[in-house]
């Protein structure tokens, strides 16, 4: 096991988690090494349900670019930045080596484990966290607060099922930290319910949106029977955010009868979500070609076309999908196809409106939750002393490719060793611990 920047302390302290994916189990583990007792609460029968889900179809875990590259792709507070540059996607891998579970680089820079499954490290880790004590304690549904003993302990209401029977319940812990995820795949358990929770107690938790998520597009019957789940491969999107600036990404979309999803949607989700909201709708530039320039494309666009239909041209001459023809179709004005310049600049940027956000029980993940200002810098409530905060409850936002689930564990990290400095007593940020 990796050496924590902790200090021993007596284990007569009792800890309670809410929520029992990475960020809840990786503080229980900071907090349990430290010699606490710990129990963590989940409303599902199992903990890890949306980490495992995760990795179905390969465990992206992390990724390996730089460092300053890697936290470009946040849009965070300073107290998930510091939790990343403390425990940034290298330290992440040699936790989960210690762990027995090798990794490798994919060709993208995402890191996944040796089998790519997320089975194996989700045993591995549970057994340590057993061994250190951990109590898990599944289908306990969390209600909200107690009446607090002595202004000491922390009084908390749950809904558990017991023996086939549905019990109110009540804890009490010396500190608590909540890990309840956002309200994405709401079927895994992460529904949003905590928010109000918090807000009676006048925490400020902004709105949870979708994030990583598809967008809905007014599609033509045709094209929508015709190419509903087809990839569009090897194109540029881009859109301009509502500062005025341009994001582009080289990647791959989906057509989905709906409107349009994938991965390169998906690292683009915050800027077109926030046109939505700003504006009522979005625009997204697809580049169909990106490796061709437009001189090139025209070039070829007047070659005698002789007995083929404009279709087969197009296909023979510039290598066009079906479903980039048909989106050209779509897309674009017949006059259009009568001018190969016109055509060109079509195939280089063509215009897409994104209507609306897909629901968010749709999304990957979600942004918006409790609200930076709300937290001191080891994420505790400073409302309420002795709550901490961890993972995707927290305001921020990031793509895939292994970005979500090291900021939940890294927050989650960084609230454990939060809970551990508030029983010792005192609690100094990361950057005076760095300093000692």
């Amino acid at each position: 096991m990796n050496q924590l920047d902790i200090f021993d302390l007596p284990p007569e302290k009792t800890v309670a988690i809410i929520g029992g994916g990475p960020a809840g189990l990786m503080a229980a583990e900071v907090i349990a090494s430290a010699g606490h007792n710990v129990s963590v609460y989940d409303a599902m029968p199992s903990v890890g349900r949306k980490f495992l889900l995760a990795g179905v179809g390969g465990m992206n875990i992390t990724h390996a670019e730089a460092k300053d590259d890697f936290l470009s792709r946040y849009s965070a507070s300073s107290q998930l930045i510091n939790s990343l540059n403390a425990f940034d996607a290298d330290a992440l891998r040699n936790w989960i080596h210690g762990l027995g579970i090798e990794t490798f680089v994919g060709t993208s820079g995402r890191v996944f484990p040796t089998d790519m499954k997320a089975a194996p490290l989700l045993r591995a880790w549970l057994h340590r966290l057993r061994e250190l004590g951990v109590t898990f304690y599944p289908r306990h549904r969390w209600l909200g607060w107690g009446e607090s003993q002595g202004n000491v302990q922390i009084q908390l209401l749950f809904s558990a099922q017991e023996n086939d029977a549905t019990i109110n319940k009540t804890v009490t812990a010396d500190a608590v930290l909540l890990a309840l995820g956002g309200a994405s795949w709401q079927r895994l358990g992460s529904n949003g319910a905590w928010v109000p929770l918090l807000r009676e107690r006048s925490v400020q938790v902004n709105d949870l949106v979708p994030s990583n998520c598809g967008f809905d597009v007014a599609w033509s019957e045709m094209l929508r029977e015709q190419h509903a789940g087809a990839p569009l491969h090897g194109v540029v999107l881009s859109c301009t955010d509502v500062h005025g600036r341009t994001r582009s990404v080289l990647s791959e979309a989906i057509i989905s009868a709906y409107g349009i999803e994938g991965t390169g949607i998906y690292a683009l989700s915050k800027e077109l979500r926030e046109q939505i909201d700003q504006q009522g709708s979005a625009l997204l530039n697809i580049d169909l070609l990106p490796d061709l320039s437009r001189d090139k494309i025209i070039q070829r666009l007047n070659k005698p076309r002789e007995k083929n239909s404009l279709s087969n041209f197009l296909r023979k001459q510039l290598n066009l999908s079906p479903v980039k023809l048909a989106l050209l179709r779509e897309l674009t004005a017949k006059n259009t196809y009568e001018n190969p310049e016109l055509l060109a600049l079509a195939i280089k940027k063509l215009s897409l409106t994104l209507t609306a956000t897909r629901p968010i029980d749709e999304a990957i993940s979600s942004a918006g939750g409790v609200a930076a200002k709300e937290l001191d810098s080891l994420f505790m409530l400073k409302k309420m002393p002795g709550v901490f905060c961890a993972g995707e409850m927290l305001d921020w936002d990031a793509p895939t490719g292994g970005y979500l689930l090291t900021a939940c564990f890294a927050s989650g990290r960084t609230a454990g060793q939060g809970v551990v400095n508030f029983l010792k007593g005192s609690a100094p940020t990361l950057k005076q611990k760095a300093q000692r």
